[in-house]
């Protein structure tokens, strides 16, 4: 709290005080009082002003100070009110109280919120659970009626079942920290198993899958790696060109080990590349193509954040597009020396 800002507050006080000062010392050298007594009545006038606006503003200053200490320990901002102490004048004892009001009513809308909130994602968690029963059943049935019209059913369900995945992690997505599970894992088995989930959806596109260097290990959760490249490979197919291949790779550069998802599909405008991440953004292409959501690669995003990794995207016009995640090096003796 500025000083100058104190006494800009208190301005209309201090005016009275030097408009009775100036008004008592006229009257009392109209009475005969000599200059002396006067003058002595005016110091001691100012002293104790003085003493009063010095006392005012550090009491002031310390409670503001308090109340900021208070606020930036918080997690929960609006829990503040019930945190304040008393105060012990009437004027701001009475505005406490209000603020307490407001903040008991504003934390009951943040718990009724939380609530309808935690039993929207235990719907949606229990939905997504409910309906892979009769997408199991139309698989099964498919692989027992084998023929060009089961191939083609069983490739649309590859792209429901990523619908239905990507509905789960983002209702997930305010609490992911508590479903997953780090620890050493080659990069080869979670690609294998994204491949193997959508194995009906490529053949079907006739796209064509390379592989090379898989055999690296990462700290990471696999299972989420895999939802990851499972909408990469689902984005792939979707803008696909008129001979699709798909080449999955490892490399380690600069302490890291890179995964590179690489396409020769119809590619990302430059424009448009810095924004393929953002929530709901589905570009030109996913306008002109129909059917984009625009939240699979934010999904993958804000994954990536929880679990340390990192994202990149380069692409070429009617070339190419190339998705790198980045991992930490798994720590050996050889990294430690």
């Amino acid at each position: 709290m500025k000083f100058i800002a104190f006494l800009s507050d208190g301005i209309m006080a201090l005016l009275l005080h030097l408009f009775c000062m100036v008004a008592l010392s006229s009257f009392l050298l109209l009475t005969g009082t000599s200059w002396g007594v006067v003058l002595i009545i005016l110091i001691v006038w100012f002293v104790g002003l003085c003493v009063a606006i010095a006392t005012t503003y550090f009491r002031q200053r310390n409670y503001i100070r308090e109340l900021t200490s208070i606020m930036d320990g918080l997690d929960q901002k609006y829990l503040f009110a019930e945190c304040l102490r008393k105060p012990n004048d009437y004027f701001r004892r009475k505005i406490f109280e209000l603020f307490r009001c407001a903040g008991k009513s504003m934390i009951e809308a943040v718990s009724d919120a939380e609530e309808k909130q935690r039993d929207y994602r235990e719907y949606i968690e229990n939905w997504v659970h409910e309906i892979k029963v009769p997408m199991t059943s139309i698989e099964l049935i498919c692989e027992n009626n084998k023929s060009e019209t089961s191939r083609k059913i069983r490739s649309q369900l590859a792209l429901i079942e990523g619908h239905v995945e990507r509905t789960l992690y983002y209702a997930r997505l305010d609490c992911v920290e508590k479903d997953f599970i780090i620890q050493e894992t080659s990069l080869g088995e979670p690609v294998r198993r994204a491949l193997s989930k959508y194995r009906f959806l490529l053949t079907q596109n006739n796209v064509r899958v390379e592989t090379e260097n898989l055999d690296r290990s990462v700290y990471t959760d696999g299972k989420w790696v895999e939802f990851i490249l499972g909408q990469l490979l689902s984005n792939a197919v979707k803008y696909a060109s008129a001979s699709p291949i798909i080449f999955i790779s490892t490399e380690e550069f600069n302490g890291r080990t890179k995964l590179t998802i690489k396409d020769n599909g119809i590619g990302i405008p430059a424009a448009e590349l810095r924004r393929i991440f953002d929530k709901g953004f589905t570009g030109s292409n996913g306008r002109t193509l129909g059917g984009g959501t625009g939240m699979g690669l934010y999904i993958c995003q804000k994954l990536a954040e929880v679990l340390g990794v990192h994202l990149e995207a380069d692409s070429r016009e009617n070339e190419y597009t190339t998705i790198t995640i980045g991992f930490s090096r798994p720590l050996t003796y050889e990294n430690e020396r």
